[in-house]
């Protein structure tokens, strides 16, 4: 059974049921050691008291907050849970939203959300509830010593819910400043737009896959044999002068790759 991230209630007006919320996806990196070029050793992470010049052992020490330069107080694991907001045990509900009308934007973590119980009518009642109305719930649960606004939708699966980035969090002052500037001619557009019918489909995420990593795990193996590391040839991409005549070319590539594509899939069935 996977690690419970948060165990609660969901508060839906006076109705509330028990739920667990569970990860429902992470980052998966190739992880680095840290050695000692020297000898290949391992290298740790000490703690090290400053004052004292020492190494110190994680059981000495305690969360500190600075109110003024050097000045700090100590706040202690029993003293957060004493204040802990009742969003700590309880997700309380505070509006409904039209579904898609939240910016991904403001997406943060996501979760699923499982009942936690065998008789789950009430979980049954609220996803259909949300399904049928094509509304999404925005709720307030505490959890990770945070307290989060987040956002919960039905899925074909049940619920989800994505923890969401306060307004103060998203870095506006990083927004480009784009200024119009002379509006595309109808045929370019047109041949624009024909370009990505040519590229559209439906999504298929089992068909993405992150090619750094392939090239990474393929460098490894090609240096535990001992081989010469074989560097990726990266195409250069020259300023678009003609943009007519791009997208010209962009059209004229994509029909081709989707013939080709399409040809191997009619041999790869009549093989089948």
């Amino acid at each position: 059974m996977p690690a419970t991230v948060w165990k609660g209630f969901l508060s839906f007006g006076l109705v509330s049921f028990p739920i667990r919320l569970f990860s429902a996806a992470r980052a998966d990196h190739i992880h680095f050691n840290m050695l000692h070029r020297k000898d290949l050793s391992r290298i740790k992470e000490v703690w090290y008291c400053a004052k004292e010049d020492k190494p110190v052992d994680r059981s000495e020490i305690v969360k500190g907050y600075e109110v003024s330069k050097g000045d700090y107080i100590v706040v202690e694991d029993e003293d957060l849970k004493k204040i802990a907001p009742a969003t700590a045990t309880t997700m309380e509900i505070v509006q409904f939203v039209r579904d898609k009308e939240v910016d991904p934007i403001y997406f943060e973590s996501s979760y699923y959300v499982a009942p936690d119980e065998a008789v789950s009518k009430p979980y049954e009642l609220f996803l259909q509830a949300l399904t049928d109305a094509q509304y999404d719930a925005i709720a307030k649960v505490t959890m990770h010593n945070r307290e989060h606004s987040v956002l919960i939708r039905a899925a074909k699966s049940g619920l989800l819910l994505h923890t969401l980035f306060y307004p103060n969090e998203l870095r506006a002052a990083n927004q480009p400043a784009i200024k119009p500037g002379k509006k595309p001619s109808g045929k370019e557009l047109s041949l624009a737009k024909d370009l990505i019918q040519h590229l559209a489909g439906p999504f298929k995420p089992e068909e993405l896959h992150d090619t750094y990593r392939e090239n990474v795990e393929q460098l490894i193996e090609q240096k535990r044999k001992g081989q010469k590391v074989t560097s990726i040839q990266r195409p250069r991409k020259a300023p678009v002068v003609d943009l007519m005549e791009a997208l010209k070319r962009s059209l004229e590539t994509s029909a081709g790759k989707t013939k080709a594509t399409s040809s191997k899939a009619t041999r790869k069935h009549r093989a089948a």
